[in-house]
């Protein structure tokens, strides 16, 4: 008896010093929608444009000589089906060379974007999180249920395009 009575009156003590305003937010949400966002995205993909259709020209060099390799099977001397194989694994190497790279340099300029956004998100949810009043604010992610009026992502979203 006296147990149980420990724990209730712990546990009436625990929910005094839970969080009165809680909100809950999804950064990756937050930042990917953002008019940087979107003006990153647009820039990102005129500066990667020309490597884009390089590696669009190479996979369909690559879809030719392999069609002409089927084509050929049983009509080609060997000599002329081993030329074209060695093509083919040439520009096939060339196409994931090039596609490796420009997924590379495309992460890499993403990070950059990350990283130039992060001190401006940080600055708007402290001033969110001041003005509103918000005892705590909780990943979104790590969430099973919210109601909806308690996201503030939308809300962070509106705040980051105005900077």
């Amino acid at each position: 008896m006296f147990r149980s009575l420990i724990i209730i009156v712990g546990l009436l003590f625990s929910f005094n010093a839970m969080a009165e305003k809680v909100a809950t937010l999804s950064v990756q949400q937050a930042l990917l929608t953002s008019k940087a966002a979107g003006a990153f995205r647009e820039k990102l993909k005129a500066e990667l444009s020309g490597e884009q259709k390089q590696l669009a020209d190479l996979e369909a060099q690559a879809k030719k000589i392999q069609e002409a390799i089927k084509k050929g099977q049983g009509t080609q001397s060997n000599e002329v089906q081993d030329q074209q194989r060695v093509q083919f694994q040439k520009a096939f190497g060339e196409y994931q060379r090039l596609g490796q790279e420009l997924q590379q340099k495309q992460r890499q300029r993403e990070d950059e974007f990350l990283k130039q956004m992060q001190p401006k998100l940080d600055a708007v949810i402290r001033s969110l999180i001041d003005s509103e009043g918000y005892d705590m604010v909780v990943n979104k992610q790590a969430t099973i249920y919210v109601k909806p009026e308690l996201d503030i992502t939308a809300r962070v979203v509106e705040l980051l395009d105005k900077q």
